[in-house]
């Protein structure tokens, strides 16, 4: 078709099909370029890489010839590019070396899987450095074989080795000067690493344990020990490893070794630390002291002890006796001397022979023994006369005389036992003065003195009896059996009766009471429990007199539920220490919900912190078995004891009672208030009640509730009264 043919209309298509194919065409060739400067920033980036590495980088082909090196590498071999380049890598190889290179290019070249070595290398300059090479094959563009080498200067890590072998050598030299010095010496010489394994084990030490050396090398040192203080060292060890001391703390100097024949012997061990390679080494020098400790234990005995007996003699008891009154003077407890004497002794000598009254006495000396707990003391003084030193005794006088008392009348019970002496049946009574002491207010011969009067006034009133020192204190002895026997027949004539103090809330409402026992005592009056709580104590009495009270109190929560005034009223009972170690004291409790049918809910034990801490874990258990039954638990006195929290916040509690010696100065001493709030605070944190005892007046009663206390009970509300007249507390501030 010619162009006159073609009509406008074609000739308009034409030119604009030729317009976008332009179109597309200037699209094409912008992404081209965009492209390109892509490639020409990753190019950039890679050469940078390349260049830049922190090692050497070379392409060798297969003759040899360096193709490619970055700036790495010429900085490492001192050559620029252009002159590394078509030079051999070999060239570059200390001559000593080249054999390596040489394997490690026939190994990689056969096998095609990456290969190291390390060899030396030259610099332009001359110097020569250690390298470690890296290479693995590759193709290059025209697909010839070639090798990729990384290249490192491993020059600082040779020196150090280099270093370390020498310094190896040295200690190795130093070591056998060592043990030739060692092997020469008296003393056992052990050296054990970290774990304790045996490193050197010198003559003396084999001559000391039998051991060969061979036999012990590299063995744990815990093997020349017997137990338990092969457990022992092996905490301590570890300690040691912990903490880092210079020397094992706390390794008694003179411990147990075990021979290899199983024999166990003493030895002094001194142990220290040091270190080597960082590692810490422990030196361990050994005596066997074994002749040592029988000589002075002979001396002691000569020097201490009555040759006939084996008892302590006067000079040990006088030494005893100082430590005795020292301890009285920091923990306020009493202590007691008796003096005894045998009835009758010199009779025995003059019929049956001195050798019969040495068998009396030595027999005499068990008996006394078997008499008296272990941290008390018996001692001959000579012929027929002993003594008896009694430590820890009770903090109040006719206590610790009524104590003294029933340890001097065992004593008469098993002295009037008949003895086999010899074959002679003999009956023998001894007559025993006591004083009772405290602190160190007189002189110790002084005491032996007044023990020894007693004594004579026990002789004086008929022998085969005890008489205290002074009057004020048989009187005091006296009274205090006489109230023993009290106590066993009123408790049983139910002479005995709970008074309760109430307990209110923040907003002044009752909310329950505690229970307090009385004695109502028919010549004394009515007492409080300050009067004979510890009697029951020390006599057993107080488990029956805290059933009757755990019973009695029970019941009468079981009266307040029958009236609707009354019926969410709480009582808090005291648990005593000896009623709650009791194994069956859970079920006397449960026993007691049972009996009266009350809701457990409404029932809180007020339990001391000096009854949990001993076996914390049997406590936790006894507490929730009751908390199962719905028992509550509030924490006495706290804060006058061992209070801490590692244990107090594994307790099954519900309320902590703020002891009214705290609550007493409040208003007046800032320390209390802070510990009133202290302990609010923390019963809170636990989820805990927090309740005050001894309130006496409204301003305590306003700081306290200020301090966010959440309920309160002392004299301020009411003092303890019968239960028939809490009358006055029923609907008070109630709706």
């Amino acid at each position: 078709m010619s162009s006159k043919d073609t009509s406008p209309e074609d000739a308009q298509l034409m030119l604009h099909a030729l317009r976008v194919h332009q179109i597309e065409l200037e699209m094409q060739n912008e992404e081209l370029r965009r492209v390109q400067l892509e490639l020409d920033a990753a190019r950039a980036r890679y050469f940078d890489l390349y260049d830049l590495a922190p090692v050497g980088y070379c392409t060798v082909d297969e003759a040899g010839l360096i193709l490619h090196a970055n700036l790495t590498a010429s900085a490492l071999l001192g050559l620029a590019r252009s002159e590394l380049v078509k030079r051999p890598i070999s060239r570059l190889i200390i001559q000593a070396d080249q054999d390596i290179y040489y394997l490690l290019r026939k190994q990689l070249l056969e096998s095609g899987e990456p290969q190291s070595c390390e060899l030396r290398m030259m610099a332009h300059d001359g110097t020569s450095f250690w390298a470690h090479l890296a290479a693995t094959a590759a193709q290059s563009s025209a697909d010839a074989p070639v090798l990729r080498v990384v290249l490192s200067d491993i020059s600082a890590r040779k020196r150090a080795e280099q270093q370390l072998i020498a310094s190896e050598e040295s200690l190795r030299q130093s070591a056998l000067h060592s043990q030739t010095i060692l092997d020469n010496m008296a003393d056992g010489v052990i050296t054990i690493d970290a774990q304790g394994l045996i490193e050197s084990f010198n003559k003396a030490a084999s001559t000391i344990f039998g051991y060969r050396l061979e036999a012990v090398l590299g063995r744990n040192v815990a093997m020349l020990m017997p137990e338990p203080v092969r457990s022992h060292y092996n905490d301590l060890l570890q300690l040691s490893q912990s903490t880092g001391p210079a020397s094992i703390v706390g390794l008694p100097r003179e411990i147990q070794g075990q021979r290899e024949d199983g024999s166990i012997f003493p030895m002094s061990l001194s142990v220290s630390r040091i270190s080597r390679a960082r590692q810490p080494i422990y030196i361990g020098i050994v005596r066997d002291i074994t002749q040592h400790r029988q000589d002075e234990e002979e001396i002691r005995r000569l020097a201490f002890y009555d040759p006939l007996t084996g008892l302590p003699n006067r000079r040990l008891l006088i030494d005893r006796l100082k430590q005795a009154m020292a301890t009285s003077r920091r923990t306020g407890q009493h202590g007691a001397l008796m003096f005894l004497d045998l009835d009758h002794f010199k009779r025995l000598n003059d019929t049956l022979g001195h050798a019969v009254g040495d068998v009396l006495l030595q027999q005499v000396a068990i008996r006394l023994k078997d008499c008296v707990r272990e941290g008390d003391s018996v001692a001959r003084l000579g012929g027929d006369e002993f003594v008896v030193l009694l430590e820890g005794l009770s903090i109040h006088d006719h206590e610790a005389a009524a104590q003294t008392e029933a340890v001097a009348n065992k004593i008469l019970d098993a002295s009037g036992q008949p003895y086999d002496l010899l074959g002679h049946t003999y009956s023998s009574t001894p007559s025993i003065g006591i004083v009772v002491f405290m602190e160190e207010h007189e002189a110790m011969d002084e005491l032996l003195k007044k023990a020894d009067v007693a004594m004579y006034q026990a002789k004086s009133a008929g022998r085969n009896t005890v008489r205290f020192y002074d009057s004020a204190t048989q009187a005091a002895a006296s009274a205090h059996a006489e109230l023993e026997k009290d106590m066993h027949r009123d408790l049983a004539d139910n002479k005995f009766v709970l008074h309760y103090q109430i307990q209110v809330d923040a907003d002044g409402t009752p909310v329950g009471a505690e229970a307090l026992v009385r004695w109502n005592h028919a010549r004394l009056g009515m007492l409080a429990p300050a009067h004979f709580i510890r009697l029951a104590e020390a006599t057993g009495m107080i488990l029956p007199l805290s059933q009757w009270i755990l019973d009695t109190a029970c019941a009468e929560l079981a009266t307040w539920a029958s009236q609707p005034q009354t019926a969410r009223w709480t009582m808090a009972v005291n648990v005593s220490e000896s009623q709650f170690s009791r194994a069956d004291f859970v079920t006397t409790v449960a026993t007691a919900l049972q009996n009266t049918g009350i809701n457990a809910r409404l029932l809180s034990l007020e339990l001391t912190e000096r009854m949990l801490v001993d076996d914390v874990a049997n406590s936790i258990t006894k507490m929730n078995t009751l908390k199962a039954l719905g028992v509550g638990f509030s924490l006495d006195d706290f804060g006058t004891g061992y209070s801490s929290l590692s244990y107090l916040k594994q307790l099954p509690l519900d309320q902590l009672k703020i002891d009214q010696s705290f609550v007493r100065d409040v208003l007046t001493n800032p320390s209390n208030a802070v510990i009133a709030r202290t302990v609010v605070a923390l019963g809170h944190s636990l989820g805990l009640t927090v309740i005050a005892e001894g309130v006496e007046t409204a301003a305590q009663c306003a700081l306290l509730s200020e301090l966010g206390c959440d309920a309160f009970q002392g004299l301020h509300f009411g003092p303890p009264a019968p239960a028939s007249e809490l009358a006055r507390f029923i609907g008070k501030n109630t709706a």
